[in-house]
């Protein structure tokens, strides 16, 4: 596809490059080619198990839940820098996969990028949606985790991965690895 995405008519995007902020299953598989990748800290976020899934990873009847960004904190998670020729190839496909339910919001954020600020394109939970879990306890969240599965597979297998990959950049999120050892605890 080529032309003007989705995101573009909904956000004032500057020329050029674009880059991309991932925080959840995008670090681990984004699904596009892009020019580089680099961990990047975002201020004013953070990342939370907080987002009913009904279709990644569950359904509207048994909910999953994945990961969302939302207010306050900071989160360290990748930043891909995207060719002018293809993002609107690219922002179409982030459209497709993360605007499935508009619990997502598109939105532009400044981040500094080797000393550097860009403009990046992220998604922010809106906490007004239905599919906003909020703040949930490590065994509510595991409970809801062992039950859920949706068109990309199973709610255990993405959190596995979400604390996977978080370990191989050194980060450590005591939540995610509560409700992980509830969810293997219980045979998820």
């Amino acid at each position: 596809m080529s032309g003007v995405s989705r995101i573009e008519r909904m956000l004032a995007l500057p020329a050029g490059d674009i880059w991309v902020f991932g925080y959840g299953s995008l670090m681990w598989r984004p699904g596009f080619d892009y020019l580089e990748v680099r961990l990047a800290r975002l201020h004013g976020l953070h990342r939370a198990l907080c987002v009913w899934s009904w279709h990644h990873r569950g359904t509207p009847e048994r909910p999953g839940l994945v990961m969302g960004l939302d207010r306050g904190g900071s989160v360290i998670g990748r930043a891909y820098r995207i060719a002018a020729a293809h993002r609107a190839q690219v922002l179409d496909y982030l459209y497709d996969r993360e605007m499935v339910t508009p619990v997502y919001q598109p939105r532009l954020r400044p981040m500094r990028l080797d000393g550097r600020v860009e403009t990046t394109v992220l998604f922010i939970v809106d906490r007004a949606h239905p599919q906003y879990a909020g703040r949930l306890t490590p065994a509510r969240a595991a409970e809801v985790v062992l039950r859920g599965q949706g068109a990309s597979g199973a709610n255990p297998d993405y959190l596995a991965s979400m604390v996977a990959h978080l370990d191989e950049l050194g980060l450590h999120d005591a939540f995610l690895r509560e409700t992980q050892a509830l969810v293997r605890a219980n045979g998820g």
